[in-house]
């Protein structure tokens, strides 16, 4: 026969302070967390959907005659141009005028 002081205790009393105080944290943690992961993934979402700013455009570039493009670079409020005849055409971004001409050595 089985004595009943061996037995494991199942009756439901209230939790130790100690305990109620560990069970509290953790659910305040993994509410925080929850809510941090959200906000983490709502501010991907709306930088990553954000468009990108448009680069400002001359209408049209004009290059001198019988001279072809070879590269094309952008930077703030210029635009260069590599061309044919080993040369670096310098142009206004917003005018599309030539600011520079720079001569390369072959």
């Amino acid at each position: 026969m089985s004595d009943m002081n061996d037995a494991p205790a199942t009756s439901k009393g209230p939790l130790p302070p100690e305990l109620r105080f560990l069970k509290t944290l953790v659910t305040v943690l993994t509410a925080t967390m929850i809510l941090g992961l959200i906000t983490i993934v709502a501010l991907l979402v709306i930088r990553l959907n954000a468009p990108a700013p448009a680069p400002v455009l001359p209408d049209a570039i004009t290059l001198p005659d019988g001279v072809g493009a070879e590269a094309v670079t952008m930077g703030r409020g210029w635009i260069a141009v590599v061309t044919d005849g080993n040369k670096i055409l310098i142009y206004d971004a917003e005018t599309g005028l030539i600011r520079q001409s720079v001569d390369l050595k072959p």
